[in-house]
């Protein structure tokens, strides 16, 4: 059916209260070297800046998200254990040991899978991954299969995955930095206790240096780590192909970040250009709350159910974020695919709140319904046909 907009009808009084002194606004101006570069808002889910964000590029090591976004779908769904083990092949040992980042597994080894997923978010161990895939579905390309299945279910539209861990393939991988956003949102969206323990770590150790013995501890290469507060991941990735990326996001009272930018140009750029960007995101905007949890916004009309109508309210406090001091002029509406077919459960997304602003990107914010409609019964059902035929 055609998305079909309908009116606030009480902005103008909201928009009295909300913002006292309305003016126009304008988007606060940022430059970055990075040819490809992307930052939302995730408490509103407005873009706050884009940059060539819908170009296809090589991932390198940021592929590797999607790799352990995999992983915590099968943990989720009891088709995986934390502590399962995975023994090493000799094959894959004899690909992977020398051949980029590495974990330093050991051929006969049996790392468990949080291990992996350890080498995999904090040391970027290219043998991690192909070992975990190999674990999980018997061969990395029945893995990257899997893989992309997994990209389609949560909206990446743009991107292609060939290997588990990023390595160039001739174009087979590629992404959007757009992409990379929505899969580091799906990330912490859809698995907060995963990324909570995997994406935040400084260190990892793993492996006994030749000679001596001693264990091998690498550091996160996260240029947020310790330099942005409230920073708690994501991943790097590095090739001569693709420059250097980042794939970041950083929570800050109650406002959380997701950035990218690739194609840098070095490892110290891309630590200055991301600490920038992100200190950026928090430093020039603001958030408003525009409606608490539980307001009703609207009235919806609803299609065979025991009710001709369900209240449209908000889940959450709804927010949008700002220009720094800035009071805008904002209008809102409405927006569902309607009349909405019964039967609806309450607190079941039907509706979207679209917040426009002349100068700011548009903020669109979900709406759930306020209780059950149940389907009309079959005279109910013959009686809104009769109506639809003669036009009643």
């Amino acid at each position: 059916m055609e998305r079909t907009p309908v009116k606030l009808t009480y902005l103008a009084p909201l928009t009295l209260v909300l913002l006292a002194v309305p003016g126009q606004a304008a988007a606060p101006v940022f430059d970055t070297p990075a040819p490809v570069a992307f930052m939302q808002d995730l408490s509103s889910g407005a873009v706050l800046y884009q940059k060539d964000a819908d170009r296809r590029m090589p991932p390198a090591s940021m592929a590797k998200m999607m790799t352990v976004y995999l992983a915590f779908d099968l943990i989720q769904h009891g088709q995986l254990r934390l502590d399962q083990k995975i023994a090493v092949r000799p094959e894959t040992w004899k690909k992977w040991h020398s051949q980029g980042s590495t974990m330093f597994l050991g051929v006969g080894e049996q790392p468990t899978v949080a291990d992996l997923l350890h080498g995999i978010v904090t040391l970027s161990g290219n043998d991690a991954c192909v070992v975990l895939a190999e674990g999980v579905a018997g061969t990395e390309e029945a893995f990257v299969g899997q893989m992309n299945e997994a990209a389609a279910r949560i909206g990446l539209h743009e991107s292609h995955f060939g290997t588990s861990n990023g390595w160039p393939d001739n174009g087979v991988t590629y992404v959007t930095a757009r992409d990379l956003g929505k899969l580091a949102v799906a990330t912490i969206q859809n698995h907060p206790q995963l990324y909570r323990t995997f994406y935040s770590q400084r260190s990892f150790s793993w492996g006994k240096t030749l000679g001596a013995g001693k264990d091998i501890s690498q550091e996160n290469r996260d240029p947020l780590l310790g330099r942005v507060a409230g920073a708690d991941g994501l991943k790097t990735g590095h090739t001569d192909e693709a420059g250097y990326g980042f794939t970041g996001s950083a929570e800050q009272g109650g406002r959380r970040l997701v950035m990218v930018v690739a194609g840098l140009n070095s490892f110290n750029q891309r630590i200055e250009e991301s600490v920038k960007f992100m200190d950026w995101g928090f430093r020039s905007w603001q958030q408003k709350t525009l409606a608490h949890k539980g307001k009703l916004v609207e009235t919806a009309d609803v299609q065979l159910g025991d009710s001709n109508h369900v209240g449209l309210v908000t889940a959450q406090d709804l927010k949008v974020t700002l220009p720094g001091g800035a009071v805008p002029v904002m209008q809102a509406k409405v927006v569902y695919d309607g009349p909405i077919k019964a039967p609806i459960k309450a607190g079941q997304h039907v509706a979207d709140l679209v917040v426009t602003s002349p100068g700011l990107p548009e903020q669109t914010l979900p709406l759930v319904a306020q209780a059950d409609v149940a389907q009309a019964g079959f005279f109910g059902r013959a009686w809104a046909g009769l109506r639809s035929l003669f036009g009643g």
